[in-house]
């Protein structure tokens, strides 16, 4: 599967008011697209963002090993006070990232990065 993240990120940001950030990590913890946008203040700086990033990794495994039990997973989502976040694994290795507004329709913001994902499945 071969997807610009850089584009899905600028997309997904595109998509809705709501939406804050989206970005694509690596399984090391890494960010390598995405960003936030620049008129909403910064919530998580620093160290702070590596930690969500990797609670979010950590999340995706965790549920891995149900995977034979209930399938394999679409979509996280997790509401706080202030954000909603959410991540979507594109493979083993990468998921995006996503925090929203709370209360965003993250359905049908999760149903848009499934029909890019999934568009993508079906081309090769």
């Amino acid at each position: 599967m071969t997807i610009n993240y850089d584009e899905l990120s600028n997309q997904i940001l595109a998509l809705d008011s709501q939406v804050r950030f989206a970005g694509v990590a690596n399984s090391k913890g890494e960010m390598v697209a995405g960003g936030q946008k620049d008129d909403v203040e910064k919530i998580l700086v620093g160290d702070e963002v590596s930690m969500s990033i990797h609670y979010a990794l950590q999340k995706r495994d965790l549920y891995t090993n149900l995977e034979y039990k209930i399938g394999r997973e679409r979509s996280s989502i997790t509401e706080y006070d202030i954000v909603t976040m959410i991540s979507i694994p594109i493979n083993s290795n990468e998921l995006v990232l996503i925090s929203t507004e709370p209360r965003a329709d993250y359905l049908k913001i999760i149903d848009y990065v499934h029909s890019i994902l999934d568009s993508k499945k079906t081309v090769e």
